[in-house]
């Protein structure tokens, strides 16, 4: 089925037809609904079950991606925790629909991969800096040349040296599992590329199991539960390896020294998961909170593919559900509904009904499956909030707000993310502190504050 996710390059896939609009919106929602994910899973289980199968797990990774390195050190716990078989790929990722930024993506992952590693338990030993290239070839050659059982620790022990700049301890791996050629090596990256095209996704970090992908550690925890209900846990054990750390709301409270901004697109399921979330930890800190919008990627220009979004919005869902939201059923705003808002927002905010209106549009869209291509879902998103329709009317269409939205994405990329949700955290001479991309992130702002109001306090 095509849909406006594909050949994002005109105003007609911007402003899909009314039927289109529906059809997409409904098919996703279907897709994503809880019922139809567990009935995917219950489908996958007894395949496997039928076919005498084990738990198969499946691991993509890529020698230079920051988050590979810390999905890497997951291997080895989740085959001594779990009755699984784990067959590990080498892959490379290309400049493709699915990943228009390939240059943005690799430092981003190096410096988010060494923010969060130590919250998960896992080191990265690396910061923004790309490693060297030739040590990326003798990497990728010595994993080329290990088999399936020494993966687990050699990825983790070559990723080490390579992250670390050691040539020699990359040289004595070298020694002690051997070189695969440059030949060997390149057919064998492009095996693991195209298994994973296979089976239908195009970034590095990743898990399959039972028709379900799961994005290196920060999905990690999803994987596991899936497993443990399975009964596929060797031990009795009810803790996760890898537990997704909680949003912290305290004990410290600012006056509003620090500045804490959130990117949001009204277009994205990420935000539509998290801005509340993020308004309400701004509001329990003390935080001084700037919401600066941006419009949707494929509204300035960004290719998506069908495969990238389906794999978004189920992954979306799944991690609203793990907050306790109930997301769905949704209905695309793509491309005028976002216009139009966002042409009311400069007027909602000096009503100090911004972020309200905010919320309230993406909780119509993503949550209450309202069609805000028609009048009256926008007019229900203006009264929700307690702003006029009439008066709405009179500024709906204007273009002001265009100049502002591609501040905030200059702004955005400024600090290394082209994506939304993204945050940032200033201190109170204004110097950022924190920049990333991700609505997966969020608890590490919430520590992150904490953090700087504790030392504020113990400095006092």
């Amino acid at each position: 089925m095509t849909t406006e996710f594909e050949n994002q390059g005109g105003a007609a896939q911007m402003d899909p037809s009314p039927f289109r609009r529906w059809l997409t919106s409904r098919w996703m929602s279907y897709r994503t609904s809880v019922p139809l994910v567990e009935k995917r899973r219950a489908k996958a289980e007894k395949k496997r079950q039928q076919s005498g199968l084990p738990h198969r797990v499946e691991y993509f990774h890529q020698v230079e991606d920051g988050y590979s390195h810390l999905a890497a050190q997951l291997l080895q716990p989740l085959l001594e925790n779990y009755e699984v078989e784990l067959i590990c790929h080498l892959v490379t990722v290309e400049n493709d629909l699915n990943l228009p930024e390939p240059d943005l993506l690799l430092p981003l992952s190096r410096f988010d991969a060494s923010k969060v590693g130590p919250h998960y338990g896992l080191d990265f030993p690396g910061g923004r800096d790309a490693p060297d290239p030739l040590r990326v070839k003798r990497a990728e050659q010595i994993l080329a040349s290990v088999s399936q059982s020494d993966f687990p620790a050699a990825a983790v022990e070559v990723g080490r040296a390579l992250w670390s700049g050691d040539e020699e301890a990359l040289e004595a791996l070298a020694a002690r599992y051997g070189s695969a050629s440059s030949a060997e090596t390149s057919a064998l990256i492009s095996l693991g590329t195209t298994r994973r095209a296979e089976l239908k996704h195009y970034s590095a970090a990743m898990f399959y199991y039972g028709d379900e992908w799961y994005w290196g550690a920060d999905r990690f925890y999803h994987l596991e539960k899936r497993l443990m209900g399975y009964g596929a846990s060797k031990t009795q054990r009810d803790s996760l390896i890898c537990p997704r750390p909680e949003i912290e709301h305290g004990p410290y409270r600012d006056n509003g020294s620090l500045t804490f901004e959130i990117y949001p697109s009204l277009r994205s399921p990420y935000t539509a998961v998290i801005f509340d979330e993020a308004l309400a930890l701004a509001q329990s800190t003390g935080v001084r909170c700037v919401v600066r919008p941006v419009l949707p990627m494929v509204m300035r220009g960004v290719s998506a593919t069908m495969q990238k979004g389906s794999y978004i919005f189920s992954d979306a869902a799944r991690e609203a559900a793990a907050l306790g939201l109930s997301y769905g059923p949704f209905y695309d705003p793509i491309g005028e509904p976002v216009r139009r808002a966002y042409s009311l927002y400069a007027w909602a905010c000096q009503g100090g009904k911004g972020h309200a209106f905010l919320s309230s549009f993406l909780q119509n869209a993503f949550y209450r499956g309202v069609n805000l291509n028609r009048e009256a879902g926008l007019r229900k998103v203006v009264e929700e909030v307690g702003l006029s329709w009439s008066e709405a009317q009179t500024r709906l269409g204007n273009d002001e707000w265009e100049e502002d939205m591609e501040k905030n994405r200059l702004a955005m990329y400024a600090f290394g993310s082209w994506g939304v949700p993204s945050f940032r955290l200033l201190d109170a001479s204004g110097k950022e502190v924190l920049g990333l991309w991700g609505q997966d992130r969020l608890w590490l702002f919430s520590r992150e504050i904490q953090r700087l109001l504790k030392q504020a306090e113990s400095s006092d």
